[in-house]
């Protein structure tokens, strides 16, 4: 008689397949055609174009190619109605979201099932991670459009907000756009991605149905020229897109000195670490969630398997046993758990990528499995033997297969887990707590997993370094992003410049004194002042047009030679807040005792009376003093998510920031730039006043005798314009902020950053007070200086 272990071993599932009955009757009902959702009501369909189930190629229903007037005429709707719909107050926002996350729990069934059909992944993963995802994503935000005058009391919502978003994730990705620009006070013109727009008709439905008023979300649906009309659109306040590198970085071109806000959640080459002492077992649990969940078509998928060459022949001995008991088949078993590929062109780069890296030599393992005839399938597959610049482990391939290399020490994974243009997410796995709190902020990724993956919750936020776009989604740095500062709208309109004075000639310098006196102020990196490497340098007048001294003229070769000093610096963000505060001080206090010196400096260079230098000083030594205090106060927060964990958000440094500081009032702009940029542990690269370039030049002393690193802030005078280029397309520079009022350079700072994707804070043509705490300081500059990386740590399982 057969044990009960063998008889247990023989067993198979039978089918359980997912009705799709109320599905296709919801189908029906719409004559499987649809127009697009505009000012609360369905347009007549126009030019069709065919959302087909990709698990069969069976064609689902037909939906409208939006043209550019269909843009207009939502835009002009979202902006009717922005006015009302904020001044209906937080409560009464509240209400809207809450009935909307109430009539998504209500019809969890039919979205599932219709995503399930639309896209191609599993009902298991639809029904059990995407849904309850985005009923989560309303419930919490409708919180935050009721705390919203107490919480955000100094903001207000942007206006009108263009939102477009990809296949892999249509209803949740929508949940997490929609749910808080709505509850901010914004309104929306959505676009769907064009493979999978159901589950967006069906929410325009309970739209209506939850009393969200006319003109509040609007649905657009097509190709990219739907989406490409969207961005160019001139009554787009801001724009939030999930998607490609590529296509981001084209978003971020087109805006380019637009003035529109902008948010980017684009691609990743995510790592999964495996370290000696891990929970083996568990990891593989984990690596199976994290690179074959929704077929890998995930923008965080650990794709990059990084494991420690002590354990790496056990651990793939039991990820190979396991891949080949994953299941592969129709989306609506409930038992299956490798769906579709959500299109035939999504098949075939898979399968040209993996078959490049077999042509390479490498070795690839898919376990036997039976392909379905009809749709696009990929079996689970492990790549082995792989180089480090090979196109399958820096490309992000989007699909089900992971790239698998091993390391000897911690080091040497943070180096393989940060050799990549992304930095989105990242898993570490270990038994040892310090360790993976010791490794987690060393990788530069936006969210970090220890001991789980791919955790999301609508408190905790998400979103990426580097090449994987800017800005977050969730929590309250994603609710941010939908509000703007109200000292913004207050800004002087444009920069208070001084007239230019007539130039006169250098007085002689008298005889016998030809080498008595050195009037060239000299350029300061790495903590030494330098001569500028073209040896060329620029004249400094005064308001009366009288000649003070030279500066140097700094080249590309400068700014190169500035970012070396930065990034050998890298101690000034490892160290503690206080001792950065302590410097902070330091410096003000030596700029104090030197401020008669500078008073008269800035009287001769701007023309400014004696008690207005002065208090330019002051205002210096009290922005120095305030950001000092903020130092160790600007910290991150403990979210306690639905799970056995808690989430930390840690605001960590940008990196290396290139700052062109403003002409008007040209010390205390350079230190409402700076301070703030190296309190939060950056390392700056400053152009100061190319009017006014010397209250820059007479700080170097100040920064010597107050045990500043050398290397941390690091100027170089010369053309604003220039330079500005220059820093906008270094590879190494992480952020470039411009405050000098040139419009035209800002819209280029703007456009040139794309190629890395780098941040960028620029002020445009308006002006600031630099006076103002509110206008010059305040959490809003922290938030450009700092990044959030949200590290989960599960605790109890």
């Amino acid at each position: 008689m057969p044990s009960i272990k063998e008889i247990l071993n023989t067993m198979e599932y039978g089918p359980a397949p997912e009705s799709q009955k109320e599905a296709q009757a919801w189908l029906e009902q719409h004559g499987r055609t649809f127009g697009l959702f505009i000012d609360n009501a369905w347009t007549d369909a126009g030019a069709l174009f065919a959302s087909t189930n990709p698990a069969d190629a069976s064609k689902l229903a037909d939906l409208t190619q939006a043209t550019g007037d269909d843009v207009d005429r939502a835009v002009a709707a979202a902006r009717r109605a922005q006015p009302g719909w904020q001044a209906l107050g937080g409560h009464g926002r509240a209400k809207v979201l809450y009935a909307i996350a109430r009539l998504l729990q209500k019809h969890a069934r039919l979205f599932a099932v219709l995503e399930t059909l639309d896209n191609g992944k599993t009902i298991r993963e639809t029904r059990d991670v995407d849904l309850p995802l985005a009923a989560r994503h309303f419930y919490y935000h409708a919180g935050w459009a009721q705390l919203q005058a107490e919480e955000f009391a100094d903001y207000r919502a942007v206006g009108v907000v263009g939102q477009i978003v990809p296949w892999n994730f249509p209803l949740l990705m929508l949940s997490w756009k929609i749910a808080p620009a709505l509850a901010a006070g914004n309104t929306v013109v959505f676009k769907p991605a064009e493979f999978t727009s159901l589950t967006a008709m069906l929410f325009a439905e309970i739209c209506v149905q939850a009393g969200v008023p006319a003109g509040v979300v609007n649905i657009v649906t097509g190709d990219g020229a739907v989406g490409e009309a969207i961005v160019n659109h001139a009554g787009i306040d801001k724009l939030a897109f999930t998607g490609s590198t590529e296509v981001g970085r084209q978003i971020r071109i087109a805006t380019a000195g637009s003035g529109k806000k902008l948010s980017l959640e684009l691609g990743g080459k995510s790592p999964f670490i495996v370290f000696e002492d891990a929970d083996l077992d568990a990891a593989v649990e984990g690596l199976v969630d994290s690179i074959w969940f929704n077929q890998g078509q995930v923008c965080c998928a650990g794709s990059r398997l990084l494991v420690q060459e002590s354990v790496e022949a056990k651990f793939l001995a039991k990820l190979r046993a396991r891949m080949d008991k994953l299941t592969l088949g129709a989306p609506l078993e409930k038992s299956i758990d490798v769906g579709a590929l959500v299109d035939p062109i999504q098949q075939q780069r898979i399968t040209e990528l993996v078959e490049s890296a077999r042509a390479e030599g490498c070795t690839v393992y898919q376990p036997a499995c039976d392909i379905p005839v009809d749709g696009a399938w990929f079996p689970p597959t492990l790549i082995t033997g792989a180089s480090t610049s090979a196109a399958v482990a820096q490309a992000e391939i989007f699909g089900p297969v992971l790239v698998a290399m091993s390391f000897r020490t911690p080091p040497e994974a943070v180096q393989l887990a940060n050799n990549t243009v992304y930095g989105l997410a990242a898993c570490v796995w270990t038994e040892n707590i310090s360790l993976a709190l010791d490794v987690a902020p060393q990788i530069k990724a936006g969210v970090v997993w220890i001991n789980t993956a791919n955790q999301f919750d609508a408190a905790c936020g998400f979103g990426g370094y580097r090449e994987s776009g800017f800005g977050r989604e969730g929590g309250r740095e994603g609710m941010y992003e939908y509000l703007t500062a109200l000292s913004e709208d207050a800004r002087p309109a444009a920069p208070v410049l001084a007239a230019p004075a007539k130039i006169k000639a250098p007085a002689p310098i008298a005889a016998g004194g030809a080498f008595a006196i050195d009037r060239t102020a000299k350029m300061y990196i790495g903590g030494k002042q330098t001569r500028p490497d073209g040896a060329y340098s620029r004249a400094v007048h005064g308001a009366d047009g009288a000649f003070i001294a030279e500066v140097g003229e700094g080249s590309r070769k400068d700014i190169r030679n500035a970012v070396e000093a930065a990034h050998k610096a890298g101690g000034w963000s490892k160290a503690t807040a206080h001792n950065r505060a302590q410097v902070l001080y330091y410096i003000a206090e030596n700029l104090a005792a030197r401020g008669e010196e500078f008073a008269a400096r800035i009287a001769a260079m701007t023309g400014a009376s004696s008690a207005s230098a002065e208090k330019e000083v002051q205002a210096s030594i009290e922005r120095l003093f305030y950001y000092a205090a903020y130092a160790d106060k600007y910290d991150g927060l403990a979210h306690q998510p639905p799970m056995h964990g808690v989430t930390v958000a840690l605001n960590e440094p940008v990196g290396v920031i290139g700052i062109v500081c403003p002409n008007e009032a040209p010390l205390l702009g350079l230190i409402s730039l700076v301070a703030p940029a190296i309190a939060m542990g950056n390392r700056a690269v400053v152009v100061p006043s190319e009017a006014h370039p010397l209250s820059a030049t007479d700080l170097y002393q100040v920064f010597d005798t107050s045990d500043l690193p050398g290397g941390v802030v690091n100027i170089v005078t010369g053309s604003a314009d220039e330079l500005a280029r220059t820093l906008a397309t270094h590879s190494d520079i992480d952020a470039v902020w411009r405050h000098d009022g040139s419009a035209a350079g800002c819209a280029e700072v703007e456009r040139l950053s794309a190629a890395s994707l780098k941040r960028t804070w620029v002020g445009g043509a308006k002006g600031r007070d630099w006076y103002s705490t509110a206008q010059a300081g305040g959490r809003a500059v922290l938030a450009h200086a700092s990044q959030v990386k949200n590290v989960w740590i599960p605790y109890g399982v």
